[in-house]
C-alpha cells in the first residue's frame, strides 16, 4: 500500500471511526465520510503542488510580489486599507523594576478599536534603540471576572528585551485581551456569515499590528528602521501576517505559527485552531506563499518537534519552499529554521534562538546570552484599564471591519441592472466561486435505474459533478406524460433538496418504489403529495454533495470542522453545493434525452439560496420559484466574500432578469413582510420579483 493510500485511509477513518451523539444508528454515512476525506486530500494536493510552482527566476517573483501582497491584504479584509485615523494613545501608568520600566497604555487602531499594551524599555537609555513588536498567543489571565489580557502571560519576553537594549511593545489580541472580543466565529459561535462578509479576526490582528508599528515610530526612544516582530502560537500567526504585508518589519521570528495546508486540512490541525489563524483563502494559497512575502528580510521559522497543531513535517515543508525564494535573492543566510524538542509550549529553548536572531540582525551582535527571560511584575501591576471604555468596538468589530455593499442600492432601470449584473457576475466568479473547477463541457451521466410502477416512472441518474462526488438525480414522472400525445410541451421542475428535505422525499419514494431508495423508511403520506404534483409536470430531485447517498457524519462537531476545511481550500460547503446544482442543470439542459421544453427551478429554505445562485449559471430556466428565501446574506448559507459586493435582493434581480418569472413564497409572515419592504419602494425590483399569495404558518 502506498503512502498516499495510507494517508487517505487514515483521513477516512478520522471521519468515520468516532461517532458522535448526533449520528443516527439507522443511517450509514461511511460512504460520504470516505468521499469527503478523499475530496479534501485531492484539493489540498492540487493547491500544494501549485504553490510557488511557476516561480523560476527572481524576476518571476518580483513581478508578482506586489500583487500577491495585495491579495493577502484582501484576504485579511484590508483591501482597501482602513483609514489611518489618529491613534489617540494614552499612558495610564507605569511600573519599574530591575532597570526596566513598563508603560501601561492603550491606543485606538480605529475609532473605538482599542489596543491594550505594555511598553517595556530600559530605565537608562542613550539614543534610539531597536524595537520588538511582541504579539501574544492565546494565554488568558483572568481573576475575579477581570481579564488582564494575554500580555501579562508573556511579560517575560518584554522584560528580557528591555534588559538587553530593546524597546518592546507587547499588545493584547482582540480575544482574551482586557476587552474580550471573539476569535471563534465559525469554530464555536455559528457565525458563518463571517465568510459572507470576507471577515476573519486575523485581519483585525494584522491591522492592530500595522498600527502598533505606527505607534512605535512615534516614540523618540525607537529606531524606526530597526523593528522586529515575534510571537508564539496565535502570536506566531500574527507575526506572519504583519511581516508579510508591512516591510517596516526588519526581522521576524514567528514561533509555532505556521504549517502546511496539508497539515491543516488532511491531518486535521484546523480543528485545533480558531479563526484568527487564517486568512479568507479566496486565492487558494498554501502557506509557503505567506512566508515568501517576507523575503529577503531576516526570517527565523521556529517550532518544536512535538507540536500537535503545528506538526514538524508541515513546518519543514514551508521552510523548504520559501528557501527557494530566499536563494533567488541570494539571501539564504537570512532564512533560518529552528526546531527544538518539546510540545506546543513557550519553552526557554525557543526563546533563546529568537533572542539571538534579533541580536544578530537588529543589534549586529552575536554575543552569547547570559540571563534568562524571567517574570518581573505581578499580573495586576500590568493592567491598563481601571474600567473598560464604553465606546469600545472590540467586541463588535466583526460587524464593521470589512466594508459591505449597501443592500438598499437596487438598480432602477434595466440598463443599470445589466451593467451591474456584469460587474456582480465578474465578482462572483473571481471572489466567491473561484474554487469551482473549470468544466466547460456538460458532465457525463448514466441512468442506473429505470422503474415503472402503478402509473409512475422513476429514473435514477448519476453524474460526476466533481471527483470523487458522483451525485444522483431522481427523475419522477407520471407514465401518461411520457406517452407520445403528451410530449408537445412537457414541463420539468428541478428541485435541489437538503438532507432534511430528502428524508421526507426518500420516504415517499420508498413507499412507492421500494428498494430503489435504500435506507429510507416508507412514508405513504409523502408519496401522496409527490404523486399529486406529478400530474402537471415531471420532477427532478437533485442531491448535491453531502445530501442523501453522499451524506457524511451528522455529528455537529465534525460537520463544523468539515465546513472549516472547505474554507481552508478557498471554498464553502454551500458554494460547492451550488456548483453541484449548476452542474445538474447543465446536464439536463444539454441532454436531448432529458431536456424538457420548459424547465423550472424550485427550492425551499437553504436550497432556495443554492437554486438562486445556480440559476445565474444556467441558460434555459423558465421559472424560478423559491420558498423562504432570506433577504440578507447574513441569514443565508455562507459564500465567500459575497456581502462585499452583492446582497440577496440584488442577486434576485439579476436572476429575475434571466428567467421568465421569479416567484417567492413564504411560510413566515415576518419574512414575507421583509421582502415586501424591500420591494415596495423599488419599481423595477417589484416588477421583476413576484411575491406569491400564500398562507403562512404564523
Amino acid at each position: 500500500m502506498s503512502n498516499k493510500t495510507l494517508l487517505l485511509v487514515s483521513v477516512a477513518l478520522f471521519f468515520v471511526s468516532r461517532p458522535g451523539r448526533a449520528d443516527s444508528p439507522d443511517v450509514d454515512t461511511s460512504r460520504g465520510d470516505a468521499l469527503i476525506a478523499e475530496y479534501f486530500e485531492h484539493e489540498t494536493e492540487r493547491l500544494t503542488e501549485a504553490c510557488l510552482d511557476d516561480i523560476e527566476t527572481l524576476d518571476d517573483w518580483t513581478q508578482r510580489r506586489d500583487e500577491y501582497r495585495r491579495q493577502l491584504a484582501e484576504m485579511l479584509g484590508l483591501d482597501p486599507w482602513p483609514e489611518r485615523t489618529p491613534l489617540e494613545p494614552v499612558v495610564t501608568g507605569s511600573v519599574q523594576r530591575d532597570g526596566v520600566i513598563v508603560e501601561k497604555l492603550h491606543f485606538q487602531s480605529l475609532p473605538g478599536l482599542y489596543v491594550t499594551a505594555n511598553l517595556y524599555r530600559p530605565v537608562e537609555q542613550d539614543g534610539p534603540l531597536p524595537a520588538i513588536l511582541y504579539v501574544c498567543g492565546h494565554g488568558p489571565v483572568k481573576k475575579d471576572g477581570i481579564s488582564y489580557g494575554n500580555k501579562v502571560r508573556y511579560q517575560h519576553h518584554g522584560g528580557w528585551f528591555a534588559r538587553h537594549g530593546y524597546i518592546c511593545l507587547t499588545i493584547d489580541t482582540i480575544q482574551l485581551g482586557e476587552i474580550e472580543g471573539i476569535h471563534h466565529g465559525t469554530y464555536r459561535e455559528g457565525m458563518w456569515w463571517w465568510n459572507n462578509r470576507g471577515y476573519t479576526p486575523a485581519g483585525v490582528e494584522a491591522w492592530n499590528c500595522v498600527r502598533s508599528l505606527d505607534y512605535l515610530q512615534t516614540r523618540a526612544e525607537v529606531d524606526g528602521q530597526r523593528i522586529g516582530v515575534t510571537g508564539r502560537s496565535g502570536g506566531g500567526a500574527y507575526s506572519w501576517w504583519i511581516a508579510a504585508i508591512d516591510e517596516r518589519v526588519a526581522a521576524a521570528v514567528p514561533v509555532a505559527g505556521i504549517t502546511s495546508l496539508e497539515n491543516h486540512v488532511v491531518d486535521g490541525c484546523v480543528e485545533g485552531h480558531c479563526d484568527c489563524m487564517y486568512m479568507v483563502n479566496t486565492y487558494r494559497w498554501d502557506y509557503p506563499m505567506v512566508a515568501a512575502l517576507v523575503a529577503p528580510r531576516p526570517l527565523l521559522i521556529s517550532n518544536s518537534d512535538k507540536d500537535r497543531i503545528f506538526p514538524l513535517d508541515g513546518v519543514v515543508d514551508v521552510h523548504s519552499k520559501v528557501r527557494r525564494i530566499y536563494e533567488l535573492y541570494d539571501a539564504g543566510d537570512k532564512l533560518g529554521l529552528q526546531i527544538t524538542e518539546g510540545p506546543h509550549k513557550d519553552t526557554q529553548e525557543l526563546r533563546v534562538h529568537a533572542f539571538r536572531w534579533f541580536n544578530r540582525f537588529l543589534r549586529g551582535t552575536d554575543e552569547l546570552l547570559r540571563s534568562p527571560a524571567t517574570l518581573l511584575f505581578q499580573e495586576e501591576q500590568l493592567r491598563v484599564f481601571d474600567s473598560l471604555p464604553r465606546d469600545e468596538r472590540v467586541t463588535s468589530i466583526h460587524d464593521s471591519f470589512v466594508p459591505a455593499v449597501d443592500p438598499e442600492l437596487l438598480p432602477t432601470s434595466l440598463g443599470q441592472l445589466q451593467e451591474a449584473s456584469e460587474q456582480w457576475m465578474k465578482a462572483l466568479k473571481e471572489k466567491t466561486f473561484r474554487g469551482w473547477p473549470d468544466n466547460p463541457s456538460a458532465p457525463r451521466h448514466e441512468i442506473v435505474a429505470d422503474v415503472r410502477r402503478q402509473g409512475f416512472r422513476l429514473r435514477i441518474i448519476e453524474f460526476t459533478s466533481q471527483p470523487p462526488f458522483r451525485l444522483p438525480i431522481y427523475l419522477l414522472s407520471a407514465e401518461k406524460r411520457d406517452s407520445a400525445e403528451n410530449r408537445d410541451s412537457p414541463r420539468m421542475v428541478v428541485r435541489p433538496v437538503t438532507n432534511a428535505q430528502w428524508q421526507s422525499l426518500a420516504g415517499g419514494l420508498a413507499a412507492h418504489f421500494g428498494d430503489e431508495v435504500p435506507q429510507a423508511k416508507p412514508d405513504p403520506e409523502s408519496w401522496t403529495e409527490l404523486a399529486a404534483e406529478l400530474g402537471s409536470h415531471s420532477l427532478a430531485l437533485v442531491l448535491p454533495r453531502g445530501v442523501g447517498p453522499t451524506q457524511w457524519s451528522r455529528d455537529e462537531r465534525k460537520q463544523i470542522q468539515i465546513r472549516r476545511r472547505f474554507m481552508q481550500v478557498g471554498q464553502t460547503l454551500a458554494g460547492m453545493q451550488i456548483y453541484d446544482v449548476a452542474r445538474a442543470l447543465r446536464l439536463i439542459e444539454s441532454s436531448s434525452e432529458l431536456h424538457p421544453q420548459a424547465l423550472d427551478l424550485s427550492a425551499s429554505g437553504e436550497a432556495a439560496t443554492w437554486a438562486l445562485f445556480a440559476s445565474l449559471f444556467a441558460e434555459d430556466i423558465n421559472a424560478l420559484r423559491l420558498q423562504n428565501l432570506p433577504t440578507r446574506n447574513r441569514q443565508a448559507p455562507d459564500l465567500l466574500n459575497v456581502s462585499r459586493f452583492v446582497e440577496v435582493p440584488q442577486v434576485a434581480m439579476m436572476a429575475a432578469n434571466r428567467v421568465n418569472r421569479l416567484e417567492l413564497t413564504f411560510t413566515s409572515s415576518e419574512l414575507r413582510n421583509a421582502w415586501k419592504e424591500v420591494l415596495e419602494n423599488e419599481a423595477l425590483a417589484s416588477e421583476l420579483i413576484h411575491l406569491a399569495d400564500a398562507n403562512v404558518s404564523d
